[in-house]
């Protein structure tokens, strides 16, 4: 089964500071909310400098998609974000401070419950076999695109795939998360 996910579809959510706001892509378990999701993954886009949101005994993955970057730190120790479409691994429950380095950004945030498996997150280009795939297809990029088995998807639209094979053709940076079943 595949459930294709259109970013028009997405309602945007502030941020519990006001520092951006949050376009879920996908939960499990589905209709979740922030305080019982076992995995998530949205867009989160940044639009001033200040705290992210701390979630207790949550892992995260953020990649950065648009923007110049940040300086974080990350209980207390500092964290460069500055090239785009490489995941890098956060602690959720950690206080995080951002500085925005050139403007606003949009990320890529994937995160799960700890004990739960974790996620992978890889960013590709080029073609992909996905044998039996369990996973999440974004594409990140403005000028590409990425077509998963004649399923054409454009500019931050996904594609859920539970448990098919599937052929990705990556245009552009695109993510593939792989989730459990």
């Amino acid at each position: 089964m595949t459930a294709l996910l259109p970013a028009a579809g997405r309602a945007a959510m502030a941020w519990k500071n006001g520092g951006g706001v949050t376009r879920e892509i996908v939960c499990f378990p589905a209709g979740a909310g922030m305080a019982d999701f076992t995995w998530r993954v949205s867009l989160a886009e940044v639009a001033a400098d200040g705290p992210f949101s701390v979630f207790p005994e949550v892992e995260r993955t953020l990649t950065l998609v648009e923007g110049a970057g940040m300086d974080l730190t990350v209980g207390g120790r500092r964290r460069l974000v500055d090239a785009p479409y490489v995941p890098q691994d956060l602690p959720g429950d950690e206080p995080t401070d951002c500085r925005l380095l050139d403007g606003p950004v949009v990320n890529l945030n994937v995160m799960w419950r700890r004990g739960a498996p974790a996620p992978t997150v890889a960013v590709v280009r080029g073609r992909l076999g996905l044998r039996a795939a369990h996973a999440l297809i974004v594409a990140l990029d403005e000028g590409g695109s990425a077509d998963v088995d004649g399923v054409r998807l454009a500019r931050h639209d996904a594609l859920l795939l539970t448990g098919e094979d599937a052929t990705l053709h990556a245009h552009g940076p695109t993510a593939v998360v792989g989730l459990s079943p």
